[in-house]
């Protein structure tokens, strides 16, 4: 295991410290109220402040009417073609999508034959890294979390680019395409370290496979054998192509424009991308979905039961089970209302899987928290709002039919993702024009100075 670095502050100095910051850093809700302030870039009826126009993706959960907002089915988008369609096309012709839906979210068109193949081909003789990159900027350090080390990774691409900060499109192009292809690369060797230095178990890096489309690529490079069904691999497919994008204004997508307008380089706004995605309010949420489900099906003696499962969600919801925090995880989404497209298709195609594969019981603790929730809150927080389980509530489920590692499933989330935060760059590039620059008033007071002798604590 790698030697850890200690800090030489204190804990007693931190607690100090942190003293100082609570004095001086708080702001109460009221302030917000009266200067009418969106907090989190939202309104006061949840929806999101507009801040931006994309042709690449368009997310519907609600309309307005009469100033009210009106639940429907949710709707999700790639440059105007529904998600629906395109995995019912995938699925009737039995095809590989992620690439399709990469070639769509950068052109803003469905590929060609033609064009799809050379898409393919240019990913596939992308996918290897730098001579040495794998030893000397991944072996050499290994790290616990491997979202981490997959954004120092693209950082570290920027110090192999002969051109990196050239922002004109036909080069942010050519890194967006090479980013793609070689994140699943990144990925699983970042694991495979992770496993050698904190699990002791065996690293195998297998020889990169140019044939084979970015889902087997992946199992490919995750199994000891190499060995994976044609049908896995459709669903593994299945959910990259609906992690690929998911409008400006999610937190990920719109931090990678915001470095974007700034004029910095790809890989500097990419990586912004992942420090997001991260967050376990963000990507990291499938992670704290997968470890929910562990815990009620430890706790309830039959969490196929729906009573039992519903007594547990209760003391979950009043803070006494879980991690505390209130939350049950998998449940709810800042648009979507009635439904979320991408749990309804992950959900009606990972079942037959997850019971061939003796994930019975999972599969209906999930249907189980997905019923039950919006009856809990209602009957504990006498909130009847409208209320889906979100995409994180069947992907962790998915992953783990795949034999996925836990390890993987916010960093499967990312490289899927690298796609969309691409092609938004590129847009901001194109339509942008402008630095993003909101404005944040301050609620300070001013303050005579204070020679320093004549200072005291407070």
């Amino acid at each position: 295991m790698p030697s850890s670095y200690i800090s030489p502050i204190s804990m007693d100095a931190l607690s100090s410290l942190c003293s100082e910051l609570d004095k001086n850093n708080y702001i109460r809700k009221s302030d917000y109220e009266r200067y009418h302030v969106k907090r989190g870039l939202r309104n006061s009826d949840g929806t999101g402040v507009m801040a931006g126009l994309t042709r690449i993706c368009s997310v519907e959960g609600y309309y307005i009417l009469d100033g009210e907002r009106i639940p429907k089915e949710g709707k999700l988008s790639y440059r105007g073609y529904d998600i629906n369609d395109i995995v019912n096309s995938c699925i009737k012709d039995d095809r590989f999508g992620y690439e399709e839906v990469v070639w769509l979210l950068l052109f803003g068109e469905l590929p060609t034959v033609q064009q799809l193949y050379s898409l393919r081909e240019v990913i596939a003789e992308c996918r290897a890294l730098p001579d040495e990159f794998i030893e000397d900027m991944i072996m050499k350090h290994a790290s616990k979390d491997i979202m981490n080390k997959m954004a120092r990774s693209v950082m570290s691409l920027y110090s192999f680019d002969e051109d990196p900060d050239d922002i004109s499109i036909p080069n942010v192009l050519r890194q967006s395409l090479q980013l793609i292809a070689q994140m699943p690369t990144i990925m699983n060797s970042a694991y495979q370290v992770k496993r050698r230095a904190f699990y002791n178990k065996t690293m195998f890096l297998h020889p990169i496979r140019k044939d084979q489309s970015t889902a087997e690529y992946i199992l490919n490079q995750l199994r000891v054998d190499k060995k994976f069904t044609r049908e896995e691999a459709k669903l593994l497919d299945i959910c990259l192509l609906l992690h690929a994008d998911h409008g400006g204004g999610n937190n990920s997508t719109f931090s990678t424009r915001v470095l974007t307008s700034s004029g910095t380089d790809t890989y500097s706004a990419i990586t912004a991308g992942f420090g997001s995605l991260k967050g376990p309010r963000h990507g990291g949420a499938n992670i704290r979905v997968a470890q929910q489900m562990n815990e009620i099906m430890e706790a309830v003696p039959d969490s196929t039961d729906p009573a039992q499962v519903k007594d547990y969600l209760v003391k979950i919801l009043n803070k006494e089970a879980g991690d505390k925090s209130g939350l049950i995880y998998g449940m709810g989404h800042a648009v979507y209302t009635l439904s979320d497209p991408r749990a309804v298709i992950l959900k009606e195609n990972a079942r037959k899987l997850a019971y061939e594969k003796g994930f019975e019981k999972e599969f209906k603790t999930l249907e189980n928290i997905e019923r039950l929730t919006p009856q809990v809150f209602a009957e504990v927080k006498g909130d009847e709002k409208e209320m889906c389980a979100n995409v994180d509530l069947y992907s962790g489920l998915v992953y783990k039919v795949l034999g996925i590692p836990e390890d993987l499933y916010t960093p499967l989330f990312a490289t899927a993702r690298v796609a969309g935060w691409c092609a938004h760059r590129l847009e901001e590039l194109i339509s942008g024009g402008r630095i993003m620059r909101p404005a944040y008033k301050s609620v300070s007071h001013s303050k005579k100075f204070v020679d320093i002798n004549d200072r005291t604590e407070k």
